[in-house]
């Protein structure tokens, strides 16, 4: 899929109540959800022990850290739009996150994203993006949130 392109303010605010795209999808390894374990911390069985999560867990095996799912979204992000002229973009925040299902050690993922809002504060563009994402095969998203940026344009 091509991503779709925007050099200014003008260009974002055409696509105010529109999707921008979704992304390809990725597939979630045991070894990917290995390492955000270590990088967080986070070594719950239910993430780390196959044997035990596909004994005694509900899902038949081990599942990502709902969190993997969600620092994925800069990855995915960058697969549906690039934003050019900017001096600099800022995660300002996450409003109505929501871990709705979850994925399964091997399911592919994407992202699909709307944008909600706009503003420009004084030069400071202000956008709002719903996005959700998608686990191949299944009708329930992994996630779905209010994502908020900030572009700082030239």
């Amino acid at each position: 899929m091509s991503k779709l392109i925007i050099n200014s303010f003008e260009d974002f605010q055409q696509y105010i109540g529109e999707e921008l795209g979704q992304s390809d999808f990725h597939r979630v390894s045991q070894e990917q959800i290995n390492l955000f374990a270590d990088a967080t911390l986070d070594h719950q069985w239910i993430h780390t022990d196959p044997e035990k999560a596909r004994a005694e867990g509900a899902f038949g095996g081990t599942i990502a850290h709902g969190y993997l799912t969600l620092s994925l979204v800069p990855f995915l992000w960058n697969q549906i739009v690039q934003v050019n002229n900017l001096k600099m973009m800022v995660n300002y925040g996450i409003e109505n996150l929501r871990f709705a299902n979850p994925v399964k050690v091997n399911d592919e993922i994407r992202m699909t994203a709307t944008l909600a809002n706009i503003s420009d504060l004084r030069g400071t563009i202000k956008t709002e993006m719903k996005v959700k994402i998608e686990i191949k095969g299944e009708r329930k998203p992994a996630l779905s949130a209010h994502l908020i940026f900030l572009y700082h344009f030239l």
